[in-house]
């Protein structure tokens, strides 16, 4: 079986990968997905939250962030003008697509005086402009695109590729794990983040160098979205870095999710703690991540390892996610379900196991999590209140990043490596738009003969 191209993966950068070369006119392209279609996926089926056509995005709360500076590293290869340019075009095909109109965070006289007031509480805002999809709205869009590649692009899903084969420092294509061997002359490896420990293993296996990213550990925090509300009604999402006093380890704020839901994920048979919001329907709280990016020591390098260790000593002492309500950790003493119900904020994830994170937070980390939250109290009174609710563990695991070039292609000729499973990003816009970057650049080379 011969194909021109093979992409692994359908999520975001797979898509935009396969849908650009469509556009382009190219032929001879089949995407490859390990997990499930998407009308066959169920938020119920632990497996189906990360795998399957869309990836983990078919389950994310949809944010398309126009930033060159968070949600990936592209900057690393593109000035960032052209970026900026790329990540517009990116999100012009969201909308064209089903994505809400709606664009929050445009720089305005109020985000000005908002950013004044953070740096007053010791917060760096980081300017960003959203688009937010919501939860209930990604399916719709993802289904747009699969209508888009239907009749142009060879689709398969559940289906797994074992290995990429390699000859003489050039891709030969790959192979399945049902035995089959698929040929072709260009390869595009779009894993996604579940697709991270493969990834790992292939560029093992061809020789590519790695460099090893950092893991961010920290708290989901729950509490009534009126305490929010002059912030996220003005720019939706606002990302703010805070150094702690004790320890000067960067802080930061993550996956704000105004009038949302706190949620639970499953990855490798680890339950770690999310946050979604819909475009329409509403909660009464607003949730967001604090995670706490560490430093570790010579010559430790897995920080992915733990990670996985923090999370899973979670799930020991709680059977899962723990819940606890501020004042109790900074009182000493655990959560329990009778002072969970009496708490002002009512959990809108309700599995979570009353308990104590002190016994899972080394000190460093937990220091810096309520430093950062008597920073953010200075900004928007209330949230170093005694009713605010954490939820842990949130653990971000960014994949090893494979050393590629401004087209997002490895040593290995022809073989391209995009996304967030290859440590190119960290948000829908930008793993979108690698794919763009790896699909023009083997446009190119079709058009001018070479290979």
């Amino acid at each position: 079986m011969d194909y021109e191209i093979v992409i692994v993966g359908a999520g975001p950068s797979g898509i935009f990968t396969a849908m650009t070369l469509a556009e382009l006119g190219i032929k001879g392209i089949i995407l490859i997905e390990q997990g499930k279609d998407l009308d066959h996926r169920t938020r119920s089926d632990p497996e189906d939250m990360l795998c399957g056509w869309g990836g983990a995005g078919a389950y994310s709360d949809g944010k398309l962030t126009l930033s060159t500076e968070v949600g990936g590293i592209l900057k690393e290869f593109i000035e960032e003008r052209p970026l900026y340019q790329l990540l517009e075009e990116t999100d012009k095909i969201y909308a064209a697509h089903g994505a809400p109109d709606r664009i929050f965070g445009e720089p305005s006289h109020q985000l000005e005086e908002f950013a004044i007031r953070a740096r007053l509480a010791g917060l760096e805002l980081i300017p960003t402009r959203i688009r937010h999809i919501g939860t209930e709205n990604c399916r719709a869009v993802l289904s747009g695109f699969r209508q888009a590649l239907k009749e142009r692009v060879d689709i398969r899903t559940g289906l797994k590729v074992q290995g990429l084969l390699a000859e003489d420092g050039r891709i030969m294509g790959v192979n399945l794990a049902d035995g089959q061997i698929i040929h072709s002359r260009f390869v595009v490896v779009a894993p996604g983040r579940s697709g991270a420990a493969w990834m790992k293993h292939q560029a093992e296996s061809l020789r590519l160098k790695t460099t090893a990213s950092p893991v961010d550990i920290g708290v989901r925090v729950e509490l009534p979205a009126v305490v929010f509300n002059g912030i996220t009604d003005m720019s939706y999402e606002s990302k703010l870095i805070h150094y702690s006093r004790t320890f000067d380890e960067k802080v930061r704020t993550f996956c704000m999710n105004p009038y949302g839901e706190v949620v639970a994920e499953e990855n490798a048979g680890i339950i770690t703690v999310n946050g979604h919001s819909y475009a329409t329907k509403k909660s009464d709280n607003t949730n967001f991540a604090i995670l706490v990016s560490s430093a570790f020591t010579e010559p430790f390098d897995d920080p992915i390892a733990y990670g996985h260790y923090i999370a899973r000593l979670a799930n020991l002492l709680g059977g899962g996610i723990i819940v606890q309500r501020l004042g109790d950790l900074l009182a000493g003493r655990r959560s329990t379900r009778e002072r969970i119900s009496r708490c002002l904020t009512r959990p809108t994830y309700t599995n979570a196991t009353p308990g104590d994170l002190s016994f899972v937070f080394p000190y460093r980390h937990l220091v810096s999590i309520i430093e950062m939250l008597e920073a953010l109290e200075k900004l928007a009174p209330g949230v170093y209140s005694r009713n605010t609710l954490l939820y842990g563990v949130e653990v971000k695991f960014y994949s090893n990043r494979i050393e590629i070039s401004p087209e997002m292609e490895t040593k290995i000729k022809n073989l391209f490596t995009i996304g967030d499973g290859a440590g190119v990003s960290r948000g829908l816009l930008q793993a979108s738009a690698s794919g763009i970057l790896a699909a023009r650049a083997i446009a190119r080379r079709i058009e001018d003969g070479g290979v």
